[in-house]
């Protein structure tokens, strides 16, 4: 008798929850966003939401830091919200239930109720390809903001941004591989993946592929004065002696290029 094949790591894990461990830190996030909206408002933010939320992992972290606090989360995949509700808010008390909502939407239709943060975070504005697309989802965040607000977004870039490249971080007991497949130097479109490869040998291939234009920041901060805002900022990751990231983010204007960057840019309305 032919003994059963055991199911492999890859076979067993669940991609949601390989991303929120590997490229998720809503603490850093949330932090990010009460120091910036302190500096311009003098008071502290109460309601946020989260376009392309997926899990709704920011969303539902949000009010845990208070029970004033309110979140929506929007995306258009009903799947993916719905492992957010069972991982993040089924287990929440009552009350903190119906402190957070999840929207089934295009991100470009939703302008109410107004909030005082909306954010956009890993890239996923990048999504829009072409300067009207992202230009009326920039409008409609304008709109979706209360007389004090801020946008926030993230932007990567750098020389090895735009070439084929295989990046892997060892996260926990798996190794999270960022992919760059190809890079259209005109178009600026990009196609990435997401694998997963583990302690068996086994690989999780393509968990997660991006089909973007990796937008530049004058681009989006042109874009972000065209829709409205009054001003915008960006925020640069810091790096140690080695040349890695430390998390920490401060304001600048000007900087030199490097092998790879993130910044927050923010638009102030």
């Amino acid at each position: 008798m032919s003994r059963k094949r055991r199911a492999t790591l890859a076979e067993l894990a669940d991609p949601h929850a390989l991303y929120e461990a590997s490229v998720q830190a809503p603490e850093g996030d949330i932090e990010f966003i009460l120091r910036v909206f302190r500096r311009h408002f003098r008071r502290v933010p109460v309601t946020l939401r989260e376009d392309f939320c997926g899990t709704a992992y920011l969303a539902s972290s949000w009010i845990e830091g208070g029970s004033r606090r309110k979140s929506i989360g929007v995306d258009l995949d009903e799947a993916t919200l719905e492992w957010g509700r069972r991982r993040h808010i089924e287990s929440m008390a009552p009350a903190m239930r119906r402190r957070i909502r999840l929207l089934q939407a295009d991100v470009r239709e939703v302008t109410r109720p107004r909030v005082d943060v909306v954010c956009a975070l890993n890239f996923s504005y990048c999504t829009f390809k072409s300067r009207p697309e992202l230009g009326t989802y920039l409008r409609a965040v304008h709109s979706s903001l209360g007389e004090q607000g801020l946008f926030v977004c993230e932007l990567y870039g750098g020389t090895e941004a735009v070439v084929p490249i295989e990046e892997r971080r060892e996260v926990d007991d798996f190794v999270y591989v960022w992919d760059q497949e190809s890079y259209d130097a005109i178009t600026h479109e990009t196609r990435c993946h997401i694998h997963f490869e583990f302690p068996d040998g086994s690989k999780l291939e393509k968990a997660f592929t991006y089909d973007w234009r990796l937008w530049t920041i004058p681009e989006v901060r042109e874009l972000l004065a065209e829709a409205g805002f009054r001003r915008s900022e960006v925020f640069w990751e810091q790096t140690d002696e080695e040349g890695e990231g430390t998390g920490e983010f401060e304001r600048t204007e000007s900087e030199e290029n490097q092998e790879g960057f993130i910044a927050y840019i923010v638009g102030v309305k």
